[in-house]
């Protein structure tokens, strides 16, 4: 490979990126980002996008927001590092946690500070172990998540990831980690089947699982209450009413992944206050800070804080934790934050906005010839491409519908998050109806330059 004297060119000569096919990056270079401020970026060249994803789903106060920086400079002048390893600690993650606990959608106990959704899932599966063992119940171990599902990437939450491509090549997933159905009805529904009758079947088959597993073998059931990067999949009505009775009734933990939905984006500040859900844990990452530095949190309940202080005390120690965790300058910046979505009224402001892209994405795009779905609630939506609206036919893989979409929103100044051939909007939370109105404009004109270039491809194909 031919090396340049451009950050693009010594970027893909010394980093090796995550979420990549470095082959094709080599090939086809890369997107360099080099500022933001508010919705948009700019890159090398000092071309302007519409961060229609928020990074990851996760700047959700937008980018440059002052009020974070200066929290940053003022508790790394006060205190730069310090831990809470071997019964020490610090003011800064004695608030975050106080502040975290509190504001929970429902009642909580503790919060464990992790660097990422990845480690804060990671390390509810080792809590479900530990609290399980020092119940006496050392073969409740197994946990269920979902196909398609989302819940990171290190070996555990990886394994829990409902992803074939978490899996390939890494020799995953580890061994007590299930896969239950994807609660997405446009795909996985029968003919004629309702919402309804569809969440009833889901939860009937989870009920089925755990007997053929055995209640005594099955401690935890994870889930994001709106899945993410499985294709932005909101759950059916009833399903969740529907599989926490069958948790309940085979004594099942249940962790809620509110990485994504945290803090805002389904329109509520937790996606388990707009599901009615009743988890035991609750895991909460990217928003925590809107990203602007590394900080997640695994949330548990009373009954699972008192299980894990009396095995601690019996055994000597809780021996889990990241040099990291309660970082004072991240935790700093999540407590502004925390600060700023309740003085600005944040969410008030997604309640505001938030129909202007679903009805906006509905109303434009849906009698698209290329759109077969559009699923969402609050800032954060899906527009699936389908090859045939009426059949629900997917694109030839080879055809790389989704691959060409996002060459023309990149080209279009709108930067989403390609799921394959599917298309994620998450704006920052802060995001206008102005911007909104905008961000739809460039898809609009990339959608139908996509069309423009498949339909060669689509009459090639019915030759063949």
């Amino acid at each position: 490979m031919q090396r340049g004297n451009s950050a693009a060119s010594r970027d893909i000569a010394f980093h090796l990126h995550p979420y990549s096919n470095h082959r094709r990056l080599e090939r086809q270079g890369e997107l360099l980002v080099t500022e933001g401020k508010g919705v948009r970026v700019k890159d090398e060249a000092g071309k302007e996008y519409i961060e229609g994803c928020a990074g990851l789903w996760c700047t959700s106060l937008g980018f440059g927001e002052e009020r974070l920086i200066e929290a940053a400079a003022r508790q790394m002048r006060k205190l730069s590092f310090y831990h809470s390893f071997h019964h020490k600690s610090h003011d800064v993650v004695a608030e975050l946690a106080e502040r975290l606990v509190a504001m929970m959608p429902v009642k909580m106990s503790h919060a464990f500070f992790n660097n990422s959704g990845s480690e804060a899932n990671d390390t509810a599966v080792k809590i479900i172990w530990y609290y399980n063992n020092a119940r006496g119940r050392p073969r409740k171990k197994k946990i269920i998540a979902r196909f398609k599902g989302y819940h990171g990437v290190t070996v555990a939450s990886a394994s829990l990831s409902g992803l074939p491509n978490n899996h390939r090549s890494f020799d995953l997933p580890i061994a007590n980690i299930r896969h239950t159905d994807c609660p997405h009805h446009y795909r996985f529904a029968h003919a004629g089947e309702s919402e309804e009758d569809f969440a009833t079947r889901l939860a009937e088959n989870l009920d089925l699982m755990i007997q053929r597993e055995d209640p005594e073998t099955v401690g935890a059931f994870i889930a994001e209450p709106v899945m993410g990067a499985g294709g932005v999949i909101v759950p059916p009505r009833t399903y969740y009413e529907k599989i926490q009775k069958v948790l309940k009734k085979h004594d099942v933990l249940f962790i809620a992944d509110e990485v994504i939905t945290g803090f805002g984006r389904t329109g509520k500040m937790f996606g388990t206050e707009a599901f009615d859900l009743k988890p035991d844990i609750i895991t909460v990452a990217k928003a925590l800070s809107s990203a602007y530095l590394p900080i997640s949190a695994t949330v548990v309940s009373e009954p699972i804080y008192q299980a894990l202080a009396d095995e601690s005390d019996k055994i000597g120690i809780f021996a889990h934790g990241y040099t990291y965790s309660g970082h004072p300058v991240c935790c700093a910046v999540a407590i502004e934050t925390l600060k700023i979505y309740e003085e600005r009224d944040i969410i008030g402001h997604v309640q505001k906005v938030a129909p202007r892209l679903q009805n906006g994405l509905r109303q434009r795009f849906a009698n698209h010839p290329l759109v077969g779905e559009i699923r969402g609630l609050g800032l954060v939506a899906g527009v699936e491409l389908v090859a045939d609206k009426t059949t629900k036919a997917p694109f030839d893989p080879n055809q790389g519908a989704g691959n060409i979409l996002t060459a023309e929103t990149n080209k279009h100044g709108l930067i989403l998050r390609q799921i394959g051939d599917a298309q994620a909007f998450a704006p920052p939370l802060v995001i206008s109806e102005g911007d909104i109105d905008e961000m739809l404009d460039r898809f609009g004109k990339a959608l139908d330059d996509t069309t423009a270039r498949l339909a060669p491809r689509q009459r090639a194909s019915l030759r063949a």
